[in-house]
């Protein structure tokens, strides 16, 4: 039985990955498209496994995904070992890609990435139940996610709760909330981030009742969220570092003086010996430990 990794498969299986289409890996890589497609077939061969979904742009399968996170492990400590011995070429950033929710970007994680020096980002932007997945895919190195159950291959450690709260502007609030809260708020115009945010429908069943009301507008941005919901375009919930300001300012007011929603968040990050991702998981713990309430 076959069980070696050729790391040139290994790599054109990820430039595949990253670039999208067999021609682009094909010209990143400095080698022709057969030669890409053949690299790619003789690791299909090799694992017993189709790897790719032959689609525009090209995706792995679960079994791929497996092989794309070898890939980029592979590269991390690869980079990490160059430094060490000196060897790191001029204009060769230390790169660490990681998936945040939109809320946590908007409010601490920013502050977190400052305390790290050296080190370029990219970031990836995704709902917090979701986040996980882009490690399991291997398309980042480390996530803020909501999930306490580790990624294979990642360890994780826990930052704190976010909270959230109901809120409304005050003009929305007297014009469609006048009545008893569960059952008016069902029938109010709500903001959502996106069809995965399920935050105000959530609270909706808290109150006793299905499900928030048909009446929403989708705002797929943290600050144009909150800025939605202060223009009186319908109720949400918001997170208390952004609401806070605004409850003091008039412009937003608390539908529930005594409800809220919290959200535990973590770190997961590879199980590296890696200096780079060492440094940001740090920064990151001590940032959220000064930022979100005590877990």
């Amino acid at each position: 039985m076959m069980t070696e990794l050729p790391l040139e498969q290994v790599r054109t299986l990820l430039a595949v990955v990253d670039e999208g289409t067999f021609d682009a890996a094909a010209a990143a890589l400095h080698v022709t498209p057969s030669a890409v497609s053949q690299r790619v077939k003789a690791l299909e061969q090799r694992t017993g496994r189709v790897l790719l979904q032959r689609t525009k742009p090209v995706r792995p399968t679960q079994s791929g995904a497996v092989l794309v996170r070898y890939a980029r492990q592979l590269a991390r400590l690869e980079r990490d070992a160059r430094g060490e011995l000196g060897l790191s070429g001029a204009g060769e950033p230390t790169r660490v890609s990681v998936a945040v929710n939109a809320d946590s970007l908007a409010t601490w994680f920013l502050g977190a990435l400052t305390r790290v020096r050296g080190l370029c980002f990219e970031l990836h932007r995704e709902d917090e139940a979701h986040t996980a997945a882009l490690l399991r895919e291997g398309r980042v190195m480390a996530a803020v996610t909501s999930s306490p159950e580790p990624v294979p291959g990642c360890s994780v450690r826990p930052l704190g709760r976010m909270r959230y709260l109901p809120v409304a502007a005050p003009e929305f609030a007297a014009s469609h909330l006048a009545g008893p809260l569960p059952e008016a708020l069902p029938e109010a115009p709500v903001v959502v981030f996106d069809r995965k945010d399920d935050f105000q429908d959530g609270f909706v069943r808290r109150l006793g009742r299905g499900s928030a009301s048909p009446l929403r507008h989708y705002v797929p941005t943290s600050e144009g969220f909150v800025d939605a919901i202060a223009a009186g375009l319908g109720w949400g919930m918001v997170p208390q570092a952004q609401a806070e300001p605004l409850l003091a300012g008039g412009r937003l007011v608390r539908l529930v003086p005594d409800e809220w929603t919290d959200v535990t968040l973590y770190w997961q990050q590879w199980k590296l010996d890696s200096p780079a991702l060492a440094a940001l998981a740090d920064a990151v713990a001590v940032t959220a430990a000064q930022e979100l309430r005590g877990h």
